[in-house]
Formats: structure tokens, C-alpha cells, sequence
């Protein structure tokens, strides 16, 4: 598998971080204010905080995987890239938690953490979110963070990616069903650091948008300079 090694590497150090070194970690969260994340589209999962994501497609369908990666992103946008970095790329100071694996294991350190937050010698380093924003808001976070691509995943593709984005605002498409599918063949090529199964990039995005009518062809070829632009 492309990149497997590095992102085991990575998933080791990210584990080796949560277990041991971040005792040490010399950054603090105590200063943030929880922000309220509107959950009201997601399904209830019931009051006994879960060990598991249930948003995950093959638990709860695509439309709800989707619509929690929505509100997990503004979810996270407002309570964690402070210190966990924008797009979930962690400056060396918190832990990437890109690489937290998307299994229980890793759902299982993720919603301890925002249940409860992190205490050192008195000083709170995260604050627990748990009681202020609720389980719902965990997971919609969680669910954004695991679909993060991993380092380097559109580095194969950023070329044909810009191509496709200038013929969208020139509007000098002949085939546009035919390259909305490549848009979807390039998502499927970029991996996750989470090792989660479909990777929520600017690939993905541009090719849920797109269509034969011109209309959307702007939009699309915006959240492609967006994304080309993060990525670089």
C-alpha cells in the first residue's frame, strides 16, 4: 500500500505521543472557551457516551457520514485548530491526530479526551468539551478528523488538478461527466493518515459538486484553488 510505511511510522510516533510524551507537551489549552456546534441534522446516539464513531458511512450511511464531516469541520475550526493546527496539521506542538487511527481504539482515546480533558500538576492543558458540547459534537469531530488526507497525498496529482481547475473557469469543458469521474478517480487514489477508507479532499469535494451544468463549474473550480492552495 502507498505509503504504508510512513504513515506506520507516523501512527507510532502519534501513539507514543498520546501514551507517554505528552505529559511533557510545553503547550496549554486552558485558556479556550468551548464554542457551541449546532448537531441538530445528526442522528441522537443516545446518553451513554460510546467507545465507537457511529457516523462512519458503513454504520450510518453516506448522507450522515457527510453531514458530520460538515459540522465536525466547523466543530473543530472553533474548538481545536488553535492548538491542533487548520486542517488538522499539527504544528509539532499537539498531536497530529490526523494519525489516530479509525478504529475503537483510536475512537476510544479521542472521546476520553473530549469527555474529560487533560490535567498536569493542576494546570489544565485541554478543557473538557464533553459536558458543553455534547457526545454528538465529538463524534461529528472525529469523523472530520479521520478523513484528513495524509502528508503528500495529492503530490501526484496537483498538476492535473490545477489543469482541471483552469479549463473550469474558462469554461472550455466538452466532456464534463467525463471529468467529474476523473475528479472521483483521483479521491480514491489519496489515502488518510487515520488509515479511514475515503479521504475527504479537495479532489473529493470538487467531484460531489461538480455536474454537466456550467453553473457549478465556478464553484468547483473555487474549491479546487482552495484546496490546491492548502495542500502546497
Amino acid at each position: 500500500m502507498k505509503n504504508a510505511v510512513k504513515n506506520a511510522v507516523k501512527r507510532t510516533a502519534l501513539l507514543a505521543a498520546l501514551t507517554t510524551a505528552i505529559a511533557t507537551v510545553a503547550f496549554a489549552h486552558g485558556d479556550v472557551t468551548p464554542q457551541p456546534v449546532n448537531t441538530d441534522a445528526l442522528p441522537e446516539v443516545g446518553e451513554e457516551w460510546l467507545t465507537e464513531n457511529p457516523y462512519r458511512a458503513e454504520e450510518a450511511g453516506e448522507e450522515v457520514w457527510l453531514k458530520a464531516i460538515e459540522i465536525g469541520s466547523s466543530g473543530y475550526n472553533q474548538n481545536c485548530a488553535r492548538c491542533h493546527g487548520l486542517g488538522v496539521v499539527s504544528g509539532g506542538l499537539a498531536p497530529d491526530l490526523r494519525y489516530l487511527e479509525a478504529e475503537e481504539y483510536g475512537d476510544e482515546w479521542f472521546v476520553e479526551r473530549f469527555q474529560h480533558g487533560m490535567t498536569q500538576n493542576g494546570v489544565t492543558k485541554m478543557p473538557a468539551f464533553g459536558e458543553l458540547l455534547g457526545q454528538k459534537a465529538a463524534w461529528a469531530i472525529r469523523t472530520y478528523v479521520e478523513t484528513r488526507p495524509d502528508d503528500g497525498a495529492l503530490d501526484d496529482h496537483m498538476t492535473r488538478l490545477t489543469e482541471i481547475r483552469d479549463h473550469l473557469l474558462a469554461g472550455d469543458v466538452e466532456n464534463p461527466t467525463a471529468v467529474q469521474e476523473e475528479l472521483a478517480s483521483i479521491a480514491d487514489d489519496v489515502e488518510t493518515g487515520s488509515g479511514a477508507p475515503v479521504a475527504d479532499s479537495v479532489a473529493f469535494e470538487a467531484a460531489r459538486n461538480m455536474t454537466d451544468d456550467p453553473a457549478t463549474w465556478k464553484h468547483t473550480a473555487d474549491l479546487l484553488t482552495v484546496g490546491l492552495s492548502a495542500a502546497e
